[in-house]
């Protein structure tokens, strides 16, 4: 089975409203965070903002339990050094109401820009009245969870101005059909009926009968005889090694010379 994952479609935020008057604040910090995180749907999903929009009023009249007013600080730090600063909860719920709820449920959500989305539907009023009576939040009680209704309806198409295709396609009005009639009775008026000329007698001509073909074999359609290309293979020419001719030495013979005849002395 794959795992769920809403889509934009499905997540529909609605609001709500918690009165924190007579109520500890870390109950009411816990519920708040818990509807912002829309962990009371079973289409939540950590990574997804499926919560709903919470209002709470009555802010100045939250309490602590256990004397916490008087041992529970509040811590700041400038930066600097030496620059902390520490404000205990009994001054600080009586000058900023308002921050003391904000700050706890912060410390509930994602410290992530997932959280900083869901912190931004929280609103707290310090007093019994709030200025969102446009959105017709649904009242609360501490601890009670919302009843799931379903996915929200998908939204009606839009309707845009006819165009040129939808004003053809459109069909004729349906009525009395005066309003169709009109353009056929004007197109007879202006066209005049075009008469057709009489047609001349004519005699039949009989046509030659077909000469039967004498039944026999079909002569067998010769395929015309693809000429295959002649592929010439290429002739290596191998190379002709010349074979060294050995030279002879010519013995030369000696020529013997001949003495010379001496003249007979007359």
């Amino acid at each position: 089975m794959k795992t769920y994952s809403p889509t934009p479609d499905q997540i529909e935020h609605r609001w709500y409203v918690l009165d924190a008057g007579g109520r500890r604040l870390g109950r009411v910090a816990s519920e708040a965070a818990t509807l912002l995180r829309g962990k009371h749907k079973p289409i939540f999903a950590p990574h997804m903002d499926t919560g709903d929009h919470v209002i709470i009023v009555n802010a100045d009249k939250v309490e602590l339990s256990a004397g916490k007013e008087l041992k529970k600080f509040a811590y700041r730090h400038s930066g600097h050094p030496g620059g902390l600063t520490a404000t205990r909860y009994d001054r600080l719920m009586a000058e900023r109401p308002v921050f003391v709820i904000e700050k706890a449920i912060k410390g509930m959500l994602p410290k992530n820009r997932l959280g900083r989305a869901m912190f931004r539907k929280l609103h707290v009023v310090a007093g019994p009245e709030h200025p969102h009576a446009a959105q017709q939040p649904v009242a609360l009680e501490v601890g009670e969870r919302p009843a799931w209704t379903g996915f929200p309806e998908p939204p009606a198409p839009k309707v845009g101005p006819p165009t040129r295709k939808t004003a053809k396609a459109a069909p004729a009005d349906e009525g009395d059909g005066s309003a169709a009639a009109e353009p056929a009775e004007q197109a007879a008026v202006e066209k005049p009926a075009a008469t057709k000329p009489a047609a001349e007698p004519t005699t039949p001509v009989k046509e030659p009968a077909a000469k039967a073909k004498p039944a026999g074999k079909k002569p067998a359609a010769k395929k015309p005889a693809v000429k295959k290309p002649a592929v010439k293979k290429p002739t290596a020419k191998k190379p002709t090694a010349k074979k060294p001719t050995a030279k002879k030495p010519t013995a030369k013979k000696p020529t013997a010379k001949k003495p010379a005849a001496k003249k007979s002395e007359e």
